[in-house]
């Protein structure tokens, strides 16, 4: 990417995307890509924050593509890993004769994940690692069934299916689903004693039915649209599953690896379950996710006697082995965790603001650590802001059960959110409404490296030290024709690392709301 930030030459979507749109539509099965005149635009490349699409539009990510894009897209040290494992080994035989590669992942992941003597099983996706969790569940209990939340999200292949408590996903099948889950309603700290009320249903729903041996949640809901629930809730559930022997399953899939400002969400309750899966985030872009579970629960599983009773092809893929210890490396380099933790009061600020100036429109603004929701009233007013910004430059995700929601979840190594309140048409009318955003200052950082003298032992732990990036200049660009502006980006700083660097005052501040930025280079 040539380093411009932000920029916007073609209408949007451009005619590039508009052609591979037209072939998608005639190559693709119907229900996976949503097309309209006005959506999507076809991705080309992408770098830091930065994703450019067919037609040389580039705009700024606030997705972190789902949530894998941690440390960045096309992060320099996880794309080198990933081609210098493919140049030596890019493909093994996982579960017969594995690599090296894949035993110091399985060390790094027992180091991390908050679970007792932590035994991993490495997969391909999210849903994987989650049936991996009831497999061993039911190994554990002998108990087939579970309990789950309403507005959980744990994947769509029919073993995640089963537990997941969005019902437009598991109603075209439900007659093949076996219907042995119960959904308790997860808690809102918007209605007063909602944790309560939740941990006495899991209670009587764990006395009802005997046959439950396993509890699953997301420690925040993500797909929901970032429902957080009252701080002590994992704490108290943890509390349960341990009083009723049964399996407690996290599933860190969107949150884990410092989204929410500690390495896992339930490290900020100091909560420790028997199984966590994660993914997304782990390897920030090869498809490699784990079940982790502690060795008491993990040994429910016999000693392989050379047939593995449950294996994938791509079991410990040596590429995604590669790429998960260098984002892992990356993560604790550029501490992200301690980025997002420092982040999260401004963010709220900002969203609680814009929540103020929009009391009728907008119902609710949440989060914690750099993974945030604006709730609107309705599902076509998050649609029009999202369609709105993509064609000023910005990538947004909607979210909610009802798809009322608009979520913020960044890369968190490389890019620092403003979100002012300002005014734009209506979707429906042409009076002026609050929007999200008007100007949202994005900082591509590259920070500089933590001194192994200044971690803690605990690469969970959230550091005091500081860890600011330095600012270099950045020179204006000439405006663009005023139906190409993007009112998203008011002021864009360009970020250097490394003891070499010249720090020169950046004069792009008090530049006119109409002058664009460039930077001499991309984050690389």
């Amino acid at each position: 990417m040539s380093g411009e930030l932000e920029a916007i030459v073609t209408a949007i979507p451009g005619p590039r995307s508009r052609a591979l749109a037209d072939d998608l539509a005639l190559s693709e099965t119907r229900g996976v890509t949503y097309l309209a005149d006005d959506y999507p635009v076809f991705w080309e490349s992408g770098a830091g924050a930065l994703v450019r699409d067919v037609d040389g539009n580039t705009f700024i990510d606030c997705t972190a593509a789902f949530g894998v894009a941690t440390t960045g897209h096309a992060n320099p040290a996880v794309a080198r890993a990933i081609a210098e494992q493919a140049a030596r080994l890019p493909h093994g035989m996982g579960d017969v004769h594995p690599t090296e590669v894949k035993t110091r992942l399985l060390q790094k992941l027992a180091a991390l994940v908050p679970v007792d003597d932590g035994r991993t099983f490495l997969c391909s996706s999210g849903a994987e690692s989650v049936e991996f969790a009831l497999k061993t569940a039911m190994l554990v209990t002998g108990e087939p069934n579970v309990l789950a939340f309403s507005g959980g999200y744990h994947g769509l292949s029919y073993g995640a299916l089963e537990v997941c408590g969005i019902p437009k996903f598991r109603r075209p099948w439900n007659a093949q689903l076996r219907s042995g889950t119960t959904f308790v309603r997860f808690p809102d700290p918007r209605e007063p004693k909602s944790a309560e009320r939740a941990l006495d249903a899991v209670r009587k729903a764990l006395r009802k039915d005997r046959s439950i041996g396993a509890v699953i949640v997301e420690p925040i809901q993500g797909r929901a649209g970032v429902i957080v629930p009252p701080e002590g809730f994992l704490r108290a559930l943890r509390a349960v599953c341990s009083e009723t022997a049964t399996v407690f399953v996290l599933d860190e899939i969107y949150t884990g690896f410092g989204r929410t400002g500690t390495y896992f969400a339930c490290d900020r309750e100091g909560v420790r379950p028997d199984i966590v899966c994660v993914g997304k985030a782990l390897s920030g872009g090869f498809p490699i996710s784990a079940a982790v579970a502690s060795r008491e629960v993990a040994d429910a599983w016999a000693a392989s006697e050379g047939e593995a009773l449950h294996t994938s092809t791509y079991l410990g893929n040596p590429m995604g082995c590669a790429a998960a210890l260098a984002n892992l490396a990356e993560i604790e380099r550029l501490d992200v965790v301690r980025l997002a933790r420092d982040r999260e009061p401004q963010i709220a600020e900002r969203l609680h603001e814009i929540q103020r100036r929009a009391p009728v429109r907008i119902v609710d603004t949440r989060g914690r650590g750099m993974l945030w929701a604006i709730e609107f009233n309705d599902a076509a007013t998050a649609n029009a802001h999202v369609v709105r910004a993509l064609a000023r430059g910005l990538i947004l995700l909607q979210s909610g059960l009802r798809g009322e929601s608009i979520t913020f979840a960044p890369p968190l190594a490389v890019i620092f959110i403003d979100v002012r309140p300002a005014t734009c048409a209506s979707a429906s009318t042409s009076k002026p409404v609050p929007a999200p955003s008007r100007a949202i200052s994005v900082k591509i950082a590259r920070l500089k490296p933590i001194s192994a003298s200044s971690r803690t032992k605990s690469s969970r732990s959230i550091r005091a030290d500081s860890c600011q990036p330095r600012m270099a200049t950045v020179s204006p660009r000439a405006s663009t024709p005023a139906m190409m502006r993007s009112p998203y980006v008011s002021k864009i700083r360009r970020v250097m690392s490394g003891a070499s660097t010249r720090i020169v005052p950046s004069t792009t501040n008090d530049a006119p709301a109409s002058i664009r930025a460039r930077t001499s280079a991309c984050v690389r």
